[in-house]
């Protein structure tokens, strides 16, 4: 079932998410309906609070990133893999330059800024069967990673640009909070008039 995707201005974006275990209510078909919704908006990224629940559940489907030209050989290798379900994320260490890239976010539909993230992390996290790993990810792997981290942390990536970006994307932000835009998907909107 595609879920409505949560617009800016709505509180739960702006939680801290929960850590859930083996026993969350419905948590497969949960996964299966956030990535359904995922695909339906052509994101390559999704975490609960962008459907409205406040847990450290996120999704990570990378694979468009693969055929990008930038890209090299060996970061390619990585990316057509790089479809995974986090739970109870932690990350251990961030390392390396940091580096700016274009991103964009389901819940701030038509807002694309450059972002600087280290370009190194290493994480901790549970697969959808609870089982633990540790890994360390590189490039647009720890970039999609960390954006969608940010999100359970309650963080978007509009809170990591200047205060003169922010002052100059506020009527935007606005618009989208009022649900005054059509991003072509579903979405919730917090202060939309009925």
């Amino acid at each position: 079932m595609i879920l409505p995707i949560v617009a800016y201005g709505d509180p739960v974006l702006r939680k801290v998410g929960k850590e859930i275990d083996a026993d969350y209510p419905n948590l497969e078909k949960l996964i299966k309906d956030m990535r359904q919704t995922m695909y339906n908006a052509q994101g390559v990224g999704l975490a609960a609070p962008q459907i409205g629940k406040d847990i450290r559940l996120f999704l990570i489907d990378a694979t468009p990133f693969a055929e990008d030209d930038d890209v090299t050989e060996e970061e390619k290798k990585v990316l057509e893999k790089f479809n995974r379900v986090f739970i109870n994320a932690k990350i251990l260490k961030e390392e390396g330059d940091e580096w700016a890239f274009n991103e964009g976010c389901l819940s701030i539909p038509e807002v694309r800024e450059d972002v600087f993230r280290q370009e190194s992390v290493t994480i901790e996290y549970q697969d959808e069967n609870f089982d633990t790993h540790t890994e360390t990810l590189t490039g647009l792997a720890a970039r999609v990673f960390q954006h969608e981290y940010d999100h359970i942390e309650g963080v978007l990536f509009t809170d990591k640009l200047s205060s003169l970006k922010k002052r100059l994307l506020k009527k935007k932000l606005e618009k989208i909070s009022n649900g005054k835009i059509d991003p072509g998907y579903r979405m919730r909107f917090p202060n939309r008039k009925k």
